[in-house]
């Protein structure tokens, strides 16, 4: 902090100013506006220098967390990658645990998408890479035998990853079912209801990849 004492100090406000290398023009203007208030809102001709100085104390590390914050997430968002989008099949997907860990582990690794729950059972996530690769790794196991990614996408970012994206977040989606809905659970998902829904998010042609049938519009 800066100080700069004018010769009529403590009957003039004092001159001050905050300097912090995690903080740009704009953050910095932002403080020192804020700093300035405190210092005019308190009665002339009162020493204030401490009182400054505790007001830095008590307010400073939430301007510097917030730079902090939006220069990590700037760093993320503009390095260099892979875009990537998995558009993985299942026979079904039931169960509360699995539905849960699927949602779960796209959160993690900041994967948007969706997953379809029922029978059959689709799964998209799309984002970075190597995030891709670590879901697809973590969502199987050993007894999960009728599951297989049926087609990927992969293109070379050299800026946001975001803006490649088709989907803004990672969703569960139910659609309308027939079928037998007892202990079997064995219940179809409408699929002209999800091939809209594809539609929507301009991935029509994953349709036929997925199910082998080509759908008109």
């Amino acid at each position: 902090m800066h100080v700069f004492l004018p010769h009529s100090y403590p009957t003039k406000e004092p001159q001050l100013f905050v300097r912090s290398d995690t903080m740009d023009k704009q953050e910095h203007n932002v403080l020192n506006k804020s700093l300035s208030s405190y210092i005019n809102s308190l009665d002339r001709g009162d020493l204030c220098i401490m009182n400054a100085i505790q007001w830095l104390k008590d307010n400073l590390s939430s301007y510097i967390q917030t730079a902090k914050h939006s220069t990590e997430l700037e760093s993320n968002l503009e390095k260099p990658g892979t875009f990537y989008r998995m558009w993985i099949y299942s026979h079904h997907i039931y169960r509360q645990e699995l539905r849960k860990k699927i949602l779960d582990c796209a959160k993690r690794l900041d994967l948007t998408g969706f997953c379809l729950t029922g029978k059959p059972g689709v799964i998209c996530v799309e984002g970075d890479k190597e995030h891709c690769e670590e879901f697809w790794r973590d969502i199987r196991y050993p007894n999960w035998k009728h599951i297989s990614c049926k087609h990927s996408e992969s293109v070379e970012a050299t800026g946001l990853l975001d803006n490649l994206r088709l989907f803004s977040s990672f969703e569960e989606l139910t659609f309308a079912a027939h079928g037998d809905y007892g202990l079997r659970n064995d219940y179809h998902m409408d699929l002209g209801q999800f091939f809209e829904y594809l539609k929507q998010h301009q991935s029509e042609h994953i349709f036929q990849i997925l199910f082998g049938i080509e759908v008109k519009s």
